[in-house]
């Protein structure tokens, strides 16, 4: 069973950054584990369980007032 990093919060990001991290090596990326024969999937996997990938959330979505503030208008 596989214990992924505790700054990982759910499973489902966990599934996502595998299958990206997977997607990179099969176009052609350094895998930083020994591969084996293991398949790009196993190995994005490992990697992120071994805490080997740098990742992160991404720049905070910025907030249109006028949008929210009508949003609110429609929902009244």
């Amino acid at each position: 069973m596989l214990k992924f990093p505790d700054r990982i919060d759910s499973k489902f990001r966990f599934v996502l950054l595998s299958a990206q991290r997977a997607e990179q090596l099969v176009r052609g990326a350094q895998p930083k584990i020994e591969q084996g024969l293991a398949k790009p999937s196993r190995i994005a996997m490992k990697e992120i369980c071994d805490d080997l990938i740098d990742w992160d959330y991404g720049p905070v979505p910025e907030v249109d007032v006028e949008e929210v503030a009508s949003a609110e208008v429609l929902e009244s």
